[in-house]
């Protein structure tokens, strides 16, 4: 599918080619395509090459990895996302593979053509370094979070950061199935299964997707969140990308401290 303008100002708006050049803009683009895929449509599959940087503008996509005969989410993505970028600048196999959860529309930039502007433009470059560090720093929290607390503490912190995303609403819709949150949160269904229960003596109400923390203060007490592990930064439609989101935990430990 061929790129519009309208595709272009969308493109142009995302952090990663903010401050590039226009040259380096337009040589990234001319070679670029939009595609949309259906539901289930396998995009990369892991050891696979990578020729090209995926940005999801719409849609739902799940990254995953194996191992002899298990299998694991890493990370469902929602619009507007980047992925695999890191292979792309090195030019490596994929250690991920990525598949559509629903029908996506994804812009596919050729990895040669932004490892040329890599280099030859210093500000996109300065880019590609932020958001590359954001996606690391994000990895170290996630490490944290399932090394050094319980299964129950693990999902009490992501129910207040899906609260935070949400709005702050007493009650808020699980963005995954229960499979699903299971992998991210580093846990069996079953082990899932058992901290919501626990998780029912803090005011926590479950009813299929819905969920209420009737008692916020005795969950937050029981999460003890912490801006070096958590990111409970607001959604409001902005787009951002993952350096300044990472950057947003770090503001309010700063406040904090005065």
């Amino acid at each position: 599918m061929p790129l519009r303008a309208h595709d272009l100002e969308q493109i142009r708006s995302l952090p990663l080619f903010a401050d590039a050049s226009d040259e380096t803009f337009g040589q990234l683009t001319a070679s670029a395509f939009l595609q949309r895929f259906r539901a289930g449509a396998t995009l990369l599959t892991e050891g696979d090459p990578v020729d090209f940087l995926y940005i999801l503008l719409d849609g739902i996509v799940e990254l995953s990895g194996t191992w002899n005969d298990k299998e694991t989410t890493l990370a469902v993505l929602r619009p507007v996302s980047t992925f695999i970028l890191a292979a792309v600048i090195l030019d490596a196999d994929a250690l991920m593979g990525a598949e559509t959860l629903e029908a996506s529309t994804i812009l596919m930039l050729p990895g040669e053509a932004l490892r040329r502007a890599a280099r030859t433009d210093p500000l996109f470059a300065m880019a590609v370094a932020q958001e590359l560090s954001g996606c690391y720093r994000g990895l170290v929290r996630t490490i944290k979070n399932q090394k050094l607390r319980g299964g129950a503490e693990r999902l009490a912190n992501y129910l207040l950061s899906q609260q935070a995303h949400q709005g702050g609403r007493e009650t808020f819709t699980l963005p995954h199935e229960k499979r699903v949150l299971a992998a991210l949160l580093g846990m069996t269904p079953e082990n899932l299964s058992r901290a919501f229960a626990n998780l029912s003596d803090y005011g926590v109400v479950v009813n299929g997707p819905s969920v209420t923390l009737g008692r916020p203060g005795l969950i937050r007490r029981l999460a003890k969140p912490s801006p070096l592990i958590d990111n409970h930064m607001p959604l409001d439609g902005t787009v951002v990308g993952k350096a300044e989101r990472e950057l947003w935990p770090s503001a309010q430990l700063m406040r904090a401290r005065g």
